[in-house]
């Protein structure tokens, strides 16, 4: 059952702070729910214990039964909101790329020191600084996710999405196209590529450039 929670494509490994949210988030449920569920048995538990009761019972039912697990939801809701407020692109200046999605690949064009670079199926972005992807797709609906660097995100045909994301350290994140988009679409993969902003940007050779 654990095998899911490790590796490139797991939302419970982040590498950056939307990711880690995410991740903060889901805890954050695991444990209401679980509590939620503990309460709702020992609830069922106590009733089969004692038996009907003529009177008395709806004190449980509406303060245990209803308002403990509204509350819990409540403060669930809340700190989603939150998260999710964080997460929203904004006119700050950070980098800007821009993410092609087509059947079934991913084109990716990034500002280089000599004009724009453009590479397929690999996205270059600095460590340690934010970044707005602009997502766009000719064709049909795909959708831009990489698991440990935050959630996902539409590219839709006609229309510009803006995703934030940033990466805590250098390394490598696998992305994939999280919408079924036709006969390809579970090929339709792309990597990140992370590197110190100190060194120079490992982008590709020449040939990717327009």
């Amino acid at each position: 059952m654990l095998a899911g929670c490790g590796g490139g494509a797991s939302t419970l490994a982040p590498a950056g702070p939307a990711a880690a949210q995410i991740a903060m988030l889901w805890w954050a449920m695991l444990a209401g729910a679980a509590v939620i569920t503990a309460l709702v048995l020992a609830l069922a538990g106590l009733a089969l214990w004692r038996g009907p009761r003529p009177t008395g019972e709806r004190g449980w039912t509406i303060w245990w039964g209803l308002g403990f697990p509204m509350s819990v939801l409540a403060v669930l809701l809340g700190f989603a909101l939150w998260a999710g407020e964080r997460m929203i692109a904004r006119s700050d200046g950070a980098l800007q790329v821009e993410a092609e999605a087509y059947n079934w690949g991913w084109r990716f064009t990034q500002p280089g020191p000599d004009g724009p670079v453009v590479t397929e199926g690999i996205l270059y972005v600095p460590a340690g600084h934010p970044f707005d992807i602009v997502l766009t797709s000719p064709d049909v609906i795909h959708s831009f996710w990489v698991p440990q660097l935050g959630g996902k995100m539409d590219a839709i045909p006609g229309h510009r999405n803006i995703h934030r994301l940033m990466a805590d350290a250098p390394g490598i994140h696998e992305g994939l196209c999280a919408e079924f988009c036709g006969l390809g679409h579970a090929a339709m993969r792309f990597e990140v590529v992370v590197y110190d902003p100190a060194a120079p940007p490992p982008f590709l050779s020449a040939e990717s450039r327009p």
